[in-house]
């Protein structure tokens, strides 16, 4: 029997935090020009503001390319 974990973000997060419970997400962030890199330590609401991004689409994104990895 498997059991699938649901993953679920909060704009509170750090981006680094972020990928490290999800590895995909990467892809996502990388989409908006969120770098972990330099900005990988600040809180996907911050990162968001910094490019101008809506934080509500960001993190949509994140749970849709999750659940169609699934």
């Amino acid at each position: 029997m498997t059991t699938m974990t649901t993953v679920t973000f909060d704009a509170s997060e750090t981006l680094n935090e972020i990928v490290a419970r999800a590895p995909r997400a990467l892809e996502v962030l990388q989409h908006y020009g969120l770098d972990t890199c330099c900005g990988g330590a600040l809180s996907l609401e911050t990162a968001a503001q910094h490019h101008g991004l809506d934080v509500r689409e960001v993190l949509a994104a994140l749970q849709a390319a999750l659940e169609e990895r699934r």
